[in-house]
């Protein structure tokens, strides 16, 4: 029985709770009111992915890491007054 591991991003979400994606995995998304809630659905819908994959006879992609830590920034754009 393989065991791969994925990197999974959890990110606050702006009405509460946590947003999860996971880059190795394409459109894979799911969420939560509590990172433990959210960190559980993660591992369901990344089980539900792999297993979709395996039925559809392709492979099972690796994991894509997070070199970066992501980077949030304002930013102050100036727009002209309508006419």
């Amino acid at each position: 029985m393989s065991e791969p591991s994925y990197t999974v991003r959890f990110e606050p979400a702006e009405e509460g709770g946590y947003v999860a994606t996971c880059p190795a995995l394409a459109g894979l998304v799911t969420e939560g009111n509590t990172y433990q809630k959210t960190h559980a659905r993660a591992v369901e819908a990344i089980e539900g992915y792999l297993e979709s994959l395996r039925k559809d006879g392709l492979p099972i992609p690796p994991d894509k890491k997070l070199s970066l830590d992501p980077v949030k920034a304002e930013i102050l754009v100036a727009l002209p007054e309508p006419a």
